[in-house]
């Protein structure tokens, strides 16, 4: 969205909020997990054309699964906010030449997955439910796909899982939804709103989700990529990841943004994996 665009959304709904403070914390709530893109394109398409597709379920809602056959390790690989497992595109051909048993997944209300709403703890659901069917011995997730992934090694400690790899990941949920009020101009009966809310509906304040802080729950070995110049997820989160993950190290890059899509980062995951 553009910014006038987005400040004219955020200026609407402050002036709801003298009416109702609660219902535009609502709405500011539901615009924030909504997606606008993350739906397949017809280029994307060809990217998962040459996989095993399968759905699995969560609470009724669909997983969208792509697999790639190998006999080597399982490598489970969870991607970011509005995008889908075509992301992994510049990465394959490397993970294939490895014979590595490759699976992909699409995060709620992106791909070809079910839902119309978005959050880092349903995807790590749909995470837990793709990793329990094929037992992972590596996760790689991108920007909230790590955060994601994070979650749910926390809550589950998925035994298969021995390596994580975090590409630009969030390290808390406070600086995203912070980075998001800021954004759109909210006032603050609309930011005390919308923390209300999220106690409501899941019974911690934001601040209890980080996965930063989850990470020290983990006995995984841990590899954190993060550039430098991310403009979407400070650099500061790969620093914190790598101060709390035990048994992880820290690859700073400069110039690769937020997208990490470097061919020259692959040769270093895979050594990741295969040591």
């Amino acid at each position: 969205m553009s910014s006038f665009v987005i400040k004219s959304i955020g200026n609407a709904l402050n002036a709801t909020s003298l009416v109702s403070s609660k219902f535009a914390a609502k709405k500011a709530i539901k615009l924030f997990a909504s997606p606008r893109k993350g739906r397949y394109t017809e280029v994307q398409r060809q990217v998962i054309n040459s996989s095993y597709f399968e759905e699995l379920q969560y609470d009724s809602l669909d997983i969208a699964t792509y697999r790639w056959v190998g006999k080597n390790k399982t490598v489970l690989l969870a991607h970011g906010w509005e995008s889908n497992a075509s992301r992994w595109e510049y990465i394959l051909k490397d993970l294939k030449a490895q014979n590595y048993n490759i699976i992909a997944l699409d995060a709620p209300a992106h791909g070809r997955s079910g839902g119309k709403q978005f959050n880092a703890l349903l995807y790590s659901e749909f995470i837990n439910v793709v990793a329990k069917k094929f037992k992972p011995e590596v996760l790689i997730g991108h920007s909230v796909g790590g955060m994601a992934s994070i979650f749910c090694m926390h809550s589950y400690q998925l035994p298969s899982v021995k390596k994580m790899v975090l590409l630009g990941a969030p390290a808390h949920f406070t600086g995203v939804f912070e980075r998001y009020k800021t954004m759109m101009g909210y006032n603050r009966r609309i930011t005390n709103g919308m923390n209300n809310l999220v106690v409501e509906r899941y019974g911690k304040p934001i601040d209890y989700y980080s996965a930063a802080n989850f990470s020290e729950s983990i006995d995984a070995k841990g590899l954190i990529i993060h550039d430098t110049n991310d403009r979407i997820i400070p650099y500061e989160d790969g620093q914190l990841f790598a101060n709390r993950f035990k048994n992880s190290e820290l690859i700073s890059t400069t110039g690769f943004g937020h997208g990490l899509k470097d061919e020259s980062l692959t040769p270093k995951i895979i050594e990741f994996i295969n040591q």
